[in-house]
Formats: structure tokens, C-alpha cells, sequence
């Protein structure tokens, strides 16, 4: 199947080959018939994706903020080759669609094969959408209307946010998609609708969906500002337009470089509307499918998409008169080209065609040819294809002499985008198949941590090799069920702990080695902060930021010391700072500080040792300095090396070569069941 996506770097735009998405847990799976492009939205990334250096960095200020923090952090190289990758990374365009339920996933009972409906899934010819994006079409609603419930979602939000009543006078500032819709849903609430935009053939079309034209001096009740622009005028103009306590809701994007002097005299309120309503961007309503009680949120995102269908319904929401352009699906660089000209748009539709079925539900796609196989080489397929296997795992695996076969993740364009990149012979959205699949004898993992423990485990019972990201496990259960697997394993388990094989690390290990007195270590790590809401802060999904990142440093000093570790203890600040105490059974101790309520401006990780009089001190892995080692004083390296690939490279070595795993199993078991103990 196919799927417009886009380079960041340049901007292009093109339908590409890509393996159909699975149906999961509380998705459902739909073919799609017509998706309209949003031509503010989807404007906005084709010009940053086509503007230069300099018109990225002005779009985005707070980002080059940013990247000149982590330049003078962790080095001009290591910031090149993050922006790098994630530039190069294709985003998949589009959010407004209307098709045909093919599947649906676990859970799902409100939806069933065969029915219509929109979603908001993107331009592609398949789409896996979770339910609550999700709305049924009503019978004489036609798919080129309903694709634009999403949109109309959109301007319902905002109007719902000014809680317009019956004969009130409201101003739509702003006349494009959103702003003419607008102006239908506020006329069905019973309102005068004033618009105000400045291209005329727009007012005009306003004007045939009961919009009046502004009056000088007139005073409005409330203001719907659906306008796009980098100046701060649409919001000054509805405050000198509003009456006394009038409201401004901003639907669009503008400026806000707010006048108090409007907002005061007048007690003027103003709101920012987000999106489709209450549940977009909440990881419980959309991911988990967890819905909002109706007694208590009357009016969710999927609740909205109905409401406008039913709008659409009842005539009172007339989308015909908007559609100025239809391309078919395999056109849609030209649908782009209208979006981007001088040539006059509103609705610009895509239109997919009747492909077989089965020619586009393929779940694997080719890339390239598959060479035999020497025997001796490791034949890899890499599970997750997200910004950690971009960055790290991706070249490392692509510079070694490994046979690259498949790449598998859920979002099918990284999977096909990673494959072409790096090589790989075929792209995947089936984890089954890879782990099925006899020519693959080396698995990697770089999921998201809740199915870690899973995969390895069914990895090692498929008789592959497995490497897997940090976390090895999220849950005490999951570590006892990896212990039985790997008992009965044919293949070896390696954990990424990858800082053990860090140049500077090796170092450390070897002076230390020379010395026989316990060891005082000491690892202060200023991991940043991060939103609550983000996935790792999830204890179901991401088990923490403890359990998911604090084990590389748990790790780090138990390979250092080189004995077991007898206690641990935790304080904590707060769910994501405390500081782990370890023990070891040598008598050495060890001290993490994980601190994420630090500044981004200082380094991230600082390692002290403390031995015999002697004094190890790592900065960031860019410097290691030795006070009263004989022999050594300073090891300085002109780019940072946290050991990525040759942990990788260890690893591949032994699995070509039979031998154990350069990170025992029950080593990496015991790193995690101390971090489990830290985390609770």
C-alpha cells in the first residue's frame, strides 16, 4: 500500500510504498475512500520543510535554544548527528479521513467491518486509527463530505469553547476551511456570523452560509479567530471589536503579543481551543481508549466528529461549495502543488481507487533483493524503528557484517523509511513473522519498554539471538518468566547497557582493576525533565523513568566494581529525582543521583571513583581525568562515544562466533531486579 509522506529536510512530498499497518488492541483498521488535506496545517510543515537553515531555525526558535545547549553539553559532532537524524526522519501527512472499517482490533465493539466511517488517520491507503478518532457516517452522508468531520471538529470546539446562545452576534475572523465551517455551526447555533477575511472571493462564499459583513463600530458578542499568521492583528481587532465581556476563542494560530489595555476595560476573556475537543492528546483516551463519562465531559473529540456528522445529516452543514479540487490518490504531489502555488483552493480532496484488497493489506514489503546467506554472518531483523534505532542502533548494525533482513514497527512508514535507509532487505508491521522466520537468527529490540519482556521472551523460545534495549523488564513477574526463557534458550540475551563499552569506560575498568581496596563510586546524572504525561512516566507503559533509563547507571557501577550488589536504597525528591544507594558484596558502595530537576545547560553525566587515594573522574564521556594514577592523567576523545556500537559489534562477535553474551543474563537480571527494587 500507499502513504503521502514528507522529507523534513527538503520538504518533497510523494505517495510511497510502505507495509500495511496491523490492527492492535483497541484500533480499527480502515480503507480508506477520500481524506481532505488541511491546507493550514499541512501548509505549514511543506514550508518548514522546505525552507532552508536559516527558515527552519526561525520557525522554530525554542528548538535552536535547544540544539545550542546540547552543542556546548555533548559536543558540536553528537548535536550535527541528532538534528540530522531527526530531520531525515519522513512524517506521514494528513488527518482528515473517511473510509471503510476493514478490522477491528481487541476491545473494539463499537465499530464493525463494513461500516463507514471518518477518522482522523492520514493519507494513506489503509489506516489504523484508535476507536475513540473514530465515528460512524451516516446513511446519505457521502465520503467526500465526511472527510470533513475532522475540521469541522476543529471550528465545533472553538465554537463550543465562546458558548454561543441564541441570538448573539459572533465575528469568525479568518474565512478559509476552518473559518467557513465555522460559520455554519455558529448559524446553527442560532447566531449572527459577521466574517471578516481579506480575500473577497471568501467573504463571498461566507456570505452564501448567512455571514454578514462587519459593521464599523458594531459590538460583538464573541469572536472565532480561524486565521493563520505570525502577527498579533486578529487578536487586537476581536478585542476592539467585542463588547464588554466578550469572548475571543483563538481556533487558528496567530501572534500573541496581547494588549492588556483591550483585555481590561473591556473584562474580555480569551481562550486557546485545542484541536477536536476534550481526549485529544490524552494518552488514556486515545491509546488506551478510556472515554470520558458523558455526565461529566459532554462533548469529547469523538462526540464532536458525530455531532458534525450529524450536522452534515440534517443539511445544516453544507461542505459541497468548499471542495475545490479532487485529485486522485496517486496525484497527490499535484495536490500539493495547489496547496504551495498561487493557484486560488479551499477543499483539496484525494480520492483512493478500488486496488484489490489483498494487493494492499500486504503487512511486509521488499526493498531489495535477498543475497544467500553465508552461513557464519548473523542474519538480523531489528524490532521498533523509532529515534533511538535511527540514531544508535540503525549505523551500528549497517557497519557491521551482519545480514540485514527485516526491519518491523507498527508505524509502517519508519519501518519501510528505516529499511531503505540502512539497507535491510525487507520492512515489516508483523513481529510474528520475523520471529517465524527461519532466515533470521538474531533479533533486536528497541520497542517501547512494556513490551520488552515479552518479545524476549518469545524471541528465545523462537531460538534467536536477542539484544534488547534498556529495559530488560518493567515488572518482577516479567523477570521471572525471562529467567525460565533463557534457561531453555538456544540463543544468548544481551541487555543494551551500552556505557560498559565506552572507551573511557574500558579504561576505567582496567585501572581499577590493579586496585584491591573497595570502591567508593559516585554517578550524578541531570536527566532534564520531561511531561507527566509523556510514555515513560507511565507506569504501565514506560515503568518510569527509574526503571527506564536509571538501570544504565545501576549497570554501569556494578560493572566497574565487578561483584554482586548486596542492598539497595532509594530517597526521592519526586517520582523521576532520587538518589539509589548500592552495595556490593566487596564492601565497595555506589551512588546514583538521578536528578531531574536540574538546568539542560549543564552535562548530563559526571562518574567519580574514589579508590586507594586515588581519584577516576569521567565528564559526560568526552574526558576522563586521573588524580594520583601513576601513568595516567587525562584520556580526552574529540567526539562522545557512550559505547553504542561496539556493544553492538560485541554482540554480533558473539553470536557469530558461539560464545556467551558479553553481558551475562544473570547479570543483567540482577541490574534489573536492584532497579525495580529502587523504583517501588
Amino acid at each position: 500500500m500507499q502513504a503521502v509522506v514528507q522529507n523534513l529536510r527538503g520538504g518533497a512530498v510523494r505517495p510511497a510504498d510502505v507495509p500495511a499497518p496491523a490492527v492492535g488492541p483497541g484500533l480499527v483498521l480502515i480503507r480508506s475512500r477520500a481524506s481532505l488535506i488541511s491546507s493550514g496545517t499541512e501548509r505549514m510543515l511543506l514550508e518548514f520543510g522546505r525552507a532552508g537553515w536559516i527558515g527552519k531555525a526561525r520557525q522554530q526558535p525554542d528548538k535552536v535554544r535547544q540544539v545550542l545547549e546540547k552543542i556546548r553539553t555533548d559536543g558540536a559532532w553528537a548535536t550535527w548527528e541528532a538534528v540530522q537524524a531527526k530531520l531525515d526522519q519522513p512524517v506521514a501527512l494528513g488527518y482528515s479521513n473517511a473510509g471503510v472499517v476493514l478490522e477491528v482490533g481487541a476491545g473494539v465493539t463499537e465499530f464493525r467491518p463494513g461500516d463507514r466511517v471518518v477518522s482522523n488517520g492520514p493519507h494513506a491507503e489503509i489506516v489504523a486509527v484508535p476507536k475513540n478518532l473514530c465515528a460512524r457516517i451516516p446513511d446519505g452522508v457521502a465520503d467526500d463530505a465526511a472527510a470533513f468531520t475532522v475540521l469541522g471538529a476543529i471550528a465545533l470546539q472553538g465554537a463550543r469553547l465562546a458558548q454561543p446562545t441564541l441570538g448573539e452576534t459572533f465575528a469568525v475572523i479568518g474565512l478559509g476551511l476552518i473559518g467557513l465551517l465555522a460559520v455554519q455551526i455558529l448559524r446553527a447555533h442560532g447566531c449572527r456570523v459577521v466574517g471578516l477575511d481579506p480575500d473577497e472571493r471568501r467573504f463571498e462564499l461566507a456570505r452564501r452560509f448567512g455571514a454578514e459583513p462587519y459593521r464599523q463600530g458594531e459590538l460583538i458578542d464573541g469572536v472565532l479567530i480561524c486565521a493563520a499568521t505570525q502577527s498579533s492583528d486578529p487578536v487586537h481587532q476581536a478585542a476592539q471589536m467585542c463588547r464588554k465581556r466578550g469572548r475571543i476563542v483563538l481556533v487558528g494560530v496567530t501572534g500573541l503579543e496581547l494588549s492588556r489595555d483591550d483585555f481590561y476595560k473591556k473584562e474580555l476573556s480569551f481562550q486557546v481551543s485545542c484541536s477536536y475537543g476534550p481526549g485529544r492528546y490524552d494518552p488514556a483516551y486515545e491509546e488506551k481508549g478510556q472515554d470520558y463519562p458523558l455526565g461529566y465531559v459532554r462533548w469529547t473529540a469523538q462526540r464532536n466528529f458525530e455531532a458534525v456528522l450529524q450536522l452534515m445529516a440534517e443539511g445544516k452543514l453544507d461542505v459541497a461549495p468548499l471542495i475545490t479540487h479532487r485529485f486522485p490518490f496517486e496525484q497527490a504531489e499535484r495536490a500539493y502543488e495547489v496547496i504551495l502555488g498561487g493557484e486560488p483552493h479551499l477543499g483539496v480532496l484525494l480520492e483512493y481507487g478500488e486496488k484489490p484488497e489483498a494487493a494492499l493489506r500486504s503487512r511486509t514489503l521488499a526493498i531489495r533483493e535477498s543475497p544467500p546467506k553465508p552461513s557464519e554472518r548473523p542474519s538480523v531483523a531489528l524490532i521498533g524503528a523509532g529515534q533511538h534505532a535511527l540514531k544508535v542502533l540503525l549505523p551500528a548494525l549497517q557497519a557491521s557484517d551482519a545480514v540485514l533482513k527485516i526491519v518491523a514497527d507498527t508505524n509502517g512508514v519508519a519501518a519501510a523509511h528505516a529499511a531503505r535507509k540502512f539497507g535491510f532487505e525487507q520492512a515489516s508491521t508483523d513481529v510474528d513473522a520475523i520471529l517465524q522466520d527461519a532466515a533470521v537468527d538474531t533479533v533486536f529490540i528497541a520497542t517501547r519498554h512494556d513490551s520488552h519482556a515479552r518479545l524476549v521472551c518469545e524471541a528465545l523460545r523462537a531460538g534467536k539471538h536477542v539484544y534488547v534495549e534498556k529495559p530488560l523488564a518493567i515488572r518482577a513477574a516479567e523477570l521471572e518468566q525471562i529467567q525460565e526463557a533463557c534457561r531453555q534458550a538456544q540463543g544468548i540475551l544481551m541487555v543494551g547497557f551500552n556505557r560498559r563499552f565506552a572507551p573511557h569506560v574500558a579504561k576505567m575498568k582496567e585501572l581499577l582493576g590493579r586496585a584491591a581496596e573497595p570502591k567508593a563510586l559516585i554517578m550524578t546524572v541531570n536527566a532534564g525533565a520531561i511531561p507527566a504525561d509523556h510514555w515513560i512516566q507511565d507506569p504501565e507503559r514506560g515503568g518510569g523513568r527509574i526503571i527506564g533509563e536509571a538501570c544504565h547507571f545501576v549497570d554501569l557501577l556494578r560493572f566497574l566494581v565487578g561483584v554482586p550488589i548486596s542492598s539497595v536504597e532509594v530517597r526521592r525528591l519526586a517520582s523521576d529525582t532520587a538518589t539509589i544507594t548500592l552495595a556490593f558484596t566487596d564492601g565497595s558502595t555506589g551512588t546514583v543521583h538521578y536528578l531531574a530537576n536540574g538546568h539542560r545547560s549543564f552535562a548530563k553525566e559526571r562518574l567519580e571513583v574514589f579508590c586507594g587515594g586515588r581519584i577516576l573522574q569521567l565528564d559526560n564521556f568526552r574526558v576522563l581525568t586521573g588524580y594520583g594514577w601513576p601513568g595516567f592523567r587525562r584520556m580526552r576523545l574529540w567526539k562522545q562515544d557512550k559505547g553504542h556500537r561496539a556493544a553492538v559489534a560485541s554482540f554480533l562477535e558473539a553470536v557469530r562466533s558461539g560464545g556467551p553474551s558479553p553481558i551475562p543474563a544473570e547479570e543483567a537480571i540482577e541490574v534489573t531486579r536492584a532497579t525495580l527494587a529502587a523504583a517501588t
